[in-house]
């Protein structure tokens, strides 16, 4: 039997994004402040690497303005957004063209250890530092040691799929056990 190889190739570019356009993602807003100012973005492409210790990566445009102050800031907090904060997480993501200093100003906010932007009432906050960067095509790959975790007891899930944003409704504990 004769099998013809067919060699592989790259994928386009476009259907490619279209498949990732399909991967369910938490909302998250990560913020920063420091020398460099305050900022901050609405980000998908986050996600735990280990728990020992505890490190997160979070991704981010090398092409976008907020990623040198995230750089050379170093300190910054990843807010996993609420349910409810879908207009937060629009106007970090720049949808709505408000300005920086703006968009601090839609929603309550804490000052955490390092003097970093905390959500109020975020379903999670991870205040970490980059200890890593590493480029990867027109993205770079930060990683984030937490330094301090704080988690929220109630409230429904917000993530992105298919280009848009969606409530996940908090599952009942009681019914799920």
């Amino acid at each position: 039997m004769t099998t013809n190889l067919i060699p592989p190739s790259r994928p386009d570019p476009r259907h490619f994004r279209q498949a990732m356009a399909h991967l369910s993602a938490a909302v998250n807003v990560i913020t920063t402040d420091g020398p460099m100012g305050r900022c901050g973005i609405t980000a998908s492409t986050v996600c735990s690497v280990t728990d020992d210790p505890p490190t997160l990566l979070v991704c981010i445009n090398r092409s976008s303005a907020m990623h040198r102050i995230f750089e050379n800031n170093r300190e910054l907090c990843i807010n996993v957004l609420p349910g409810e904060h879908e207009q937060l997480a629009r106007d970090f993501s720049g949808m709505t063209q408000m300005p920086m200093s703006d968009r601090f100003e839609t929603a309550k906010w804490n000052l955490g250890n390092k003097g970093v932007p905390v959500l109020h009432d975020a379903l999670a906050s991870i205040e970490g530092k980059i200890v890593d960067l590493k480029d990867v095509g027109s993205h770079s790959v930060m990683f984030i040691e937490a330094s301090q975790v704080q988690v929220r007891s109630n409230g429904d899930g917000l993530i992105y799929f298919v280009r848009n944003f969606h409530r996940i409704k908090r599952p009942d504990l009681a019914t799920t056990r």
